[in-house]
């Protein structure tokens, strides 16, 4: 395994449950880094849930979301992983070696050699490096910056905030995500979805500490902060992107673009991918591998046409500052079909419903957000001068 991220170490637990002996690879000192995914319990398989529950540092029984014109609270359980949580789990798991702080200087379909000229020789090798820009893809961001408070007291939150875009709209669209970790411990992330990849990290960080102060939370001290900047898809050349690839890579992960396309999240897509690579055939090869994922990533992005539609409106006929709208309009659709749209299982009877009736962005630039042919050929003139 190239690369020991989210996807990487899921895929290396199934295939360890399977009996199968696996060597991850990571360039930085730790598997995992420092980061906390969550999802909704609703995204996958109660089987899958199972798996997982090792790794899951915490759980809860509902959600809520506030915007401007009203408050909201789902049933919807909801649940996040942690880098620690993970990290440990790899490591103790049977079958499976970790080797930190060493960096891949080439893959072939046999094997890795490492920056230090050595070799590794294995069956199949699975490309799980991280994300990387492609003339296939026309992106916006959600970028974020996070600071996990113990507060003096305690806060009264029983449920995440999965939106809270009732703050002032700066960058994008801009919300603030509160994770409840214990009575006096919250997770507080500023997020926006934003045109550019640029993240003010001490700005952020700032807003952070002001909206704790803003909601009453006298902070005792923080105990640890996360960023990150995620790509959002616009539209999606599947030709071109995997073209990009070599033939002996397989990659998987946000390495294949195997994420929610509006949302960003990316473990669903994770544990979709471990079942896909292990249930082909022993002895698994790197071509097999390529060829399970290739096909599972040309369906997803077949399936996500709705979704990367949607993002277009969002990002380039909404007016920055106006873009909570589409939210707010979107969360009041029943808890069913939020579920849906959030598990990639929406229906055709579900996209109608979320474009009926009066749209939240101006008609005539929704309806030239249409062209998902015409966005990736004004990315490739913007890419190649």
């Amino acid at each position: 395994m190239a690369g020991g991220g989210l996807a990487g170490c899921i895929v290396a637990l199934r295939l360890a449950e399977c009996g199968m002996r696996i060597l991850i690879v990571e360039a930085s000192e730790r598997i995992c880094g420092n980061h906390t995914w969550s999802f909704h319990k609703t995204d996958i398989s109660p089987l899958d849930y199972e798996r997982l529950r090792p790794a899951i540092g915490y759980e809860w029984s509902g959600q809520q979301v506030i915007f401007p014109e009203f408050k909201r609270k789902l049933s919807t359980p909801y649940a996040s992983l942690t880098s620690e949580r993970l990290r440990d789990t790899v490591y103790a798991a049977d079958g499976i070696e970790v080797l930190e702080n060493t960096r891949i200087e080439q893959i072939a379909e046999d094997g890795v050699v490492l920056s230090d000229g050595s070799q590794i020789s294995a069956a199949c090798v699975i490309d799980s490096r991280g994300f990387a820009p492609s003339e296939g893809l026309k992106l916006g961001y959600q970028k974020f910056v996070g600071i996990e408070l113990e507060l003096g007291k305690a806060h009264g939150e029983d449920v995440p905030t999965i939106m809270d875009a009732s703050v002032d709209q700066l960058d994008g669209y801009r919300f603030f995500y509160v994770l409840p970790l214990s009575d006096t411990r919250l997770l507080i992330e500023d997020t926006r979805y934003s045109d550019s990849a640029g993240l003010d990290f001490d700005a952020l960080h700032s807003d952070v500490l002001a909206y704790a102060a803003n909601r009453g939370w006298v902070v005792k001290r923080s105990i640890r902060t996360e960023k990150g900047v995620l790509p959002i898809t616009l539209a999606h050349d599947a030709e071109l992107f995997w073209g990009g690839f070599a033939d002996h890579l397989a990659p998987i992960g946000l390495r294949a673009a195997l994420f929610h396309p509006t949302t960003g999240y990316s473990l669903p897509m994770a544990v979709e991918t471990a079942n896909i690579v292990a249930g082909l055939k022993a002895p698994l090869t790197t071509a097999a591998a390529r060829q399970a994922v290739f096909v599972h990533a040309q369906k997803r992005i077949a399936d996500q046409a709705f979704y990367r539609f949607l993002n277009r409106m969002l990002f380039q006929a909404a007016v920055p500052s106006l873009r909570y709208r589409v939210l707010q309009r979107f969360y009041r659709l029943p808890q069913l079909l939020i579920e849906r749209f959030y598990a990639g299982r929406i229906r055709r009877s579900d996209k109608l419903r979320i474009l009926i009736g009066k749209p939240p962005v101006p008609i005539q630039r929704a309806v030239g957000c249409v062209s998902e042919a015409r966005a990736l050929a004004k990315e490739r003139q913007v890419v190649n001068g």
